[in-house]
């Protein structure tokens, strides 16, 4: 009669080890999926700060009045100015598939951004002049 308690003991110590082993495996499993999703996350978040950087930096450049496109380059982005009319122009960064705008205005012969900031979105209508080019 003692070996058939010893047994049921060891049988329920293998099913707690079987069950143990399972749930670590799926919890493992899940942790990794939620890695990848986080590096996804966090790289997009850097590429993200490098083309508002980007931005930035061209807006504070010197640019002319002519040609109506003109871009500047880095190692990792591009910033490109685009005059639309004679009063209103469009800064464009880019970079990894990502583009942010600024809109900005010609006043006496000198470009103002505007002081609103960046935008994520395209603001134009037409969405081909807001394509680095």
């Amino acid at each position: 009669m003692n070996r058939q308690k010893g047994m049921s003991s060891l049988a329920l110590v293998l099913l707690l080890l079987v069950l143990g082993t399972l749930i670590l495996t799926g919890l493992n499993q899940q942790l990794e999926t939620f890695s990848t999703l986080v590096g996804g996350e966090s790289l997009s978040i850097r590429q993200q700060a490098a083309i508002q950087s980007a931005l930035e930096w061209g807006r504070v450049q010197h640019w002319s009045l002519q040609p109506a496109v003109q871009c500047k380059k880095t190692t990792a982005w591009r910033v490109c100015l685009r005059l639309l009319n004679e009063s209103r122009v469009l800064l464009i960064a880019g970079g990894h598939d990502q583009l942010l705008w600024r809109a900005g205005e010609v006043s006496d012969g000198h470009i103002r951004f505007s002081a609103h900031g960046w935008s994520d979105f395209c603001p134009l209508k037409e969405n081909s002049l807001c394509q680095l080019p």
